[in-house]
């Protein structure tokens, strides 16, 4: 049994501060996905990249300050790469760890921003991502994908679905996606779990005390193909973790 978990930190360093490590040290997940560390490597100190029993990877953005994604991990990986177009890889958005019988793909998908200013790229970035699960499914991989993905999928999955119709997160052109990926073959383990379970939530605004009111979004996602749903035990939203506009998602799999 392997315990997965995947949470967008908001800033890495200033999740360290909230108690991260000893989090980590105390949840012990096997491998814990990592998005928006907002960090360069070379700005990381001992405590965050010598966690016990860990290895890490990391990939950062171009740009200080932004996205990046990382991975800790118990057991090595057999390799570990990006997703080759610079386009996307400038940003530090995907880390994809291969291991024996499944390959992780850690995502911090972009934002579509107001107006879906960044849409078009959004979506180039998305079918992307559903590329590269394919391929993967076609040679015979198993495919875990988490993390960020940027979007409510349907009404229950944020607090107030008819005000949000035009914001970005839940356009429906995101919203579409999502439906085309899952179709094609892969599964919302939250979901396969817990189909009309409302109130829970993954992201909240630090505005307005959404979070204290549960005001809030599910856009943290593990997804698999649907061959290798049946190895999967549990899944669970950490609602009671804090340390950044996110809480962690997890899922147990079996291998």
């Amino acid at each position: 049994m392997k315990r997965l978990y995947s949470w967008n930190v908001n800033g890495i360093r200033a999740c360290q501060k909230k108690g991260l490590v000893e989090w980590i040290e105390q949840e012990s997940p096997d491998v814990l996905a990592i998005q928006e560390t907002k960090a360069q490597q070379d700005q990381l100190d001992d405590e965050l990249l010598n966690i016990n029993g860990y290895k890490s990877y990391w990939f950062s953005a171009q740009k200080k300050g932004y996205s990046g994604v990382a991975i800790y991990s118990k057991e090595e990986p057999n390799s570990i790469e990006y997703m080759g177009d610079a386009e996307f890889d400038s940003e530090g958005r995907t880390i994809i760890a291969h291991y024996n019988n499944f390959t992780l793909i850690n995502c911090y998908f972009p934002n579509s921003q107001a107006e879906g200013a960044r849409l078009e790229y959004k979506l180039a970035f998305n079918n992307r991502i559903h590329e590269i699960c394919d391929k993967l499914v076609d040679e015979g991989k198993n495919v875990v994908l988490c993390g960020d993905l940027n979007v409510a999928h349907k009404p229950i999955d944020l607090k107030n679905p008819k005000t949000n119709e035009k914001n970005p997160g839940y356009l429906p052109e995101e919203r579409e996606w999502i439906d085309q990926f899952l179709d094609s073959g892969y599964t919302d383990t939250f979901r396969h779990f817990y189909p009309d379970a409302e109130g829970q939530y993954s992201w909240w605004s630090y505005r307005f005390q959404a979070r204290q009111k549960n005001a809030g979004w599910r856009i943290d996602y593990f997804c698999v193909n649907s061959a290798f749903t049946d190895k999967v035990t549990a899944a669970k939203i950490h609602q009671d973790v804090m340390g950044s506009d996110h809480c962690p998602v997890s899922i147990n799999i079996k291998v």
